[in-house]
Formats: C-alpha cells, sequence, structure tokens
C-alpha cells in the first residue's frame, strides 16, 4: 500500500474546472497514471487493460469458480481535487504514529489531533502525508491503491473463489464530469463499489443530490475619479448578496448529517463584472429546491436595489442521490456488508456529505455504492492516509470477491 499510494501520488493529476469541457480527461497528468496503471494491470496479468478515448482504464480478472455468478465492478479516481495544489507532492510515510501533533516540513502545515480526533484512532498506524503545501492526493489515490492491491493478491492465488471482476479507473471525478458518460454496458458488470470513502468500515449507499450555480453581476464601470451618479460596482453587489445569504444556517460549517447547504466557495472579478461559484447540496430533492429558490430570491432582492446591473443565476444538476438507484438491487449493499463483518471490521453505515461517481454510474444503470479507503482531510494540505485501514480496504475487497461467489448472492 505504501509504495503504490507514494507512487501514484507524485504523479500530477489534479482536474480541471476552468477548462472548455471538450478535453478527457481535463488534464494531461490523469493520462499519464491512467497509462502506468494499464502497464501494471497488465503485469499482473489482465491482458485486456486499455485506456479508452474518454479517459476509462478497464481490465478484467477472470472468475476461478465453475457455475453461473455475477460480475462485479471496482472503481476509483486518478483525478485530484483543484481546491488545494496538487504539484509536486512529496508523501511522507510516518512510522508508528505516537498520537502527537505532525509538524509537516513545508507550510507551516500541523496535523493536530485536537483539531482532527480521526488522528486518534490511528494511534500505532503508519501514516502517509505530503510534505505540507501540496494535498496528498489519497482523494482518490488510495482507493486506486487499494483495488491494484486486492487485484494483486487475487491474480497472484487463483486458488482463492472469486466472480469475474471488472476493474475500472476514472478521470474527472472531481469536477463532477468524467462519468456523466460511463459505459455501462461496455463496462459489463451487474454491480460495482466506488473505493472512494474515508474511515475504516463506511459502507455507503446514499449521497446528496447536487447542484452547480453561478450568480454573475455585470455593472457599469467608469473611472472613480467621475463615478458620482454613474458607477455600478459589480463587486459590491455580490458582496452585498452573499452577505444576505445565511450564515448561521444552510452551510457547511454549521451543518451535518443529512441536513444540506448553500456554499459560496469562489469569488471573481472586478468593478465592471464580478461572479460567486457556488454548490448547494441536500438529501432531499424538494429541499435541494427550497435552497435553490432561496438563492433566486436572494440575488433578486439584492438585484432589485439597482436596476442598472445585469444580474444572472445559473444553476445545473450535477449528480443524483444513488440511494434511489441502489436500493432497486439490495444484494449489493448485502454483498459488501457480509464483507466487511467477515474482515472483523466494525460496520459503519452513513451518507456521503459530498459525492462519488457512483451517484451518475448508479443513475445510468449499473448500482454502485461505495466503501473506505482509510483517508482523511481530504482536498487539503492536511490530507493524511492510514496504511494499516489501506490494507483492510484491500482486504475487503478480496472478502468481496469471495462472498460473490457464495449464496445468496451467485445467479439462480
Amino acid at each position: 500500500m505504501v509504495d503504490r499510494l507514494t507512487r501514484y501520488a507524485r504523479v500530477d493529476t489534479q482536474s480541471d474546472r476552468d477548462g472548455d469541457g471538450t478535453t478527457h480527461p481535463s488534464t494531461p497528468g490523469q493520462l499519464e497514471l491512467l497509462r502506468l496503471l494499464v502497464d501494471e494491470l497488465r503485469s499482473l496479468g489482465l491482458a485486456d487493460a486499455a485506456l479508452d478515448d474518454q479517459g476509462f482504464v478497464f481490465a478484467t480478472l477472470p472468475a476461478t469458480v465453475e457455475g453461473p455468478v455475477e460480475t462485479i465492478g471496482l472503481l476509483a479516481h486518478v483525478d485530484v481535487s483543484p481546491d488545494a495544489p496538487g504539484a509536486g507532492v512529496e508523501p511522507i510515510v510516518h512510522r508508528d504514529y505516537d498520537g502527537s501533533a505532525i509538524a509537516l516540513p513545508r507550510g507551516g502545515t500541523v496535523l493536530d489531533p485536537a483539531r482532527m480526533p480521526e488522528l486518534l484512532e490511528a494511534v500505532g498506524h503508519d501514516l502517509v502525508t505530503s510534505s505540507g503545501d501540496t494535498l496528498l492526493g489519497a482523494d482518490d489515490k488510495a482507493g486506486v491503491a487499494e483495488i491494484m492491491g486486492a487485484v494483486a493478491h487475487l491474480a497472484a492465488h487463483p486458488e482463492l473463489p472469486r466472480p469475474r471482476i471488472r476493474v475500472g479507473f476514472t478521470p474527472d471525478e472531481e469536477i463532477g464530469t468524467g462519468s456523466r458518460h460511463f459505459p455501462v454496458a461496455r463496462f459489463g458488470a451487474r454491480a460495482a463499489y466506488t473505493v472512494d470513502g474515508s474511515t475504516r468500515g463506511e459502507l455507503q449507499d446514499e449521497t446528496f443530490t447536487a447542484a452547480a450555480a453561478t450568480v454573475t453581476v455585470i455593472g457599469r464601470d467608469v473611472h472613480p475619479g467621475f463615478a458620482t451618479g454613474k458607477l455600478v460596482n459589480a463587486a459590491r453587489l455580490v458582496a452585498r448578496i452573499l452577505a444576505a445569504l445565511p450564515s448561521d444556517r444552510l452551510t457547511p460549517e454549521t451543518t451535518s448529517g443529512r441536513e444540506g447547504f448553500i456554499h459560496p466557495y469562489e469569488l471573481s472579478g472586478t468593478a465592471a463584472r464580478a461572479t460567486i461559484s457556488l454548490i448547494v447540496r441536500d438529501f432531499d430533492d424538494d429541499l435541494l429546491a427550497e435552497h435553490v429558490a432561496l438563492l433566486r430570491r436572494t440575488v433578486e432582492e439584492v438585484a432589485a436595489t439597482e436596476p442598472r446591473a445585469e444580474v444572472t443565476v445559473e444553476v445545473n444538476a450535477q449528480y443524483p442521490n444513488m440511494r434511489r438507484f441502489v436500493d432497486a438491487y439490495p444484494q449489493v449493499v448485502e454483498a459488501a456488508e457480509t464483507a466487511i463483518r467477515a474482515e472483523g471490521i466494525e460496520l459503519i453505515r452513513t451518507p456521503i456529505r459530498g459525492g462519488t461517481d457512483g451517484s451518475l454510474i448508479s443513475a445510468l444503470g449499473l448500482p454502485t455504492p461505495n466503501l473506505f479507503t482509510g483517508g482523511h482531510e481530504y482536498h487539503s494540505v492536511r490530507e493524511w492516509a492510514s496504511v494499516q485501514d489501506m490494507a483492510a480496504a484491500a482486504a475487503t475487497l478480496v472478502r468481496l470477491a469471495e462472498t460473490w461467489t457464495t449464496a445468496p448472492f451467485r445467479p439462480v
């Protein structure tokens, strides 16, 4: 797990949310890692491993049992978030973590269990971090490493029972575009699992329904020395819109569990033109619609105070709550529950306060819940992963393969 994660982490695979949407993947570094994975899969004996023109890598590990079995898929994404620096990652392995704060050598970054209590669950583990000025990329290169580790183990031990397994590595998950055209029929699995969670034992079959919103304000820019009665300052108007949105509720920092939010994550522009980029989330579609309506109403109220400005709100769907699609095939979750418990791991059932490729892929007809990776503090320079939890995730995938060869998970 250490060797794989640190090797993959050094490849710059940060996706680009500002691209034109016509290039797949959105960045060339993703192709570098995808090609590396093709080579590694072929070296393990998966001779059909290939990279297609949409940036998907698929490969097949044949079944080792006779008679009818389902085909299952294992999926992880190779891109990392554009929310933090992602180039020049230098992984550091901290052996036998003792529970104290970890001061990383760059950026003044400190991993402090007083603020990150999950660290205390990893005392005695080997932890992998970045050097402190970039993210690590465990989201989702930990998942990539775990799938590769499980496949390597299964390929080396043909005596272990397994169904036909389809392996898939996907691009651009972090910008929500990579799996919109996932080729479900060509992938050819009855069920699949994204390995893209966090805490050991997590199994997730419910995500937010997600929308993206952009508020654009076009003002009237003139020389400030001659601006009296003429200037319409777009930057001030977007600041007023932000100030008018709820700050004591419906924000990521004030919500938890199944509560949704409106999250402005980027503000840009000038006095002439300014924009706010936001994401809107909820587990309930009707509540999501209410949040979007609140955003529109807030923007309209501020815009009404300055009719000379041109103000628009654009809202686009991103991904649906996977629950409605996964519920139609309960065996896919039951098999994962069985595998986690068989590995001696406490099962944790929580909804995902985020999204995975499994949301889009489930909506396309392939039920795809999400499994843990052992990574934490995603999308930040504080990102870290437990090597022991990563090994537990890989072992769970091996157990999962066996589970699909037993009743009641085999076709009748």
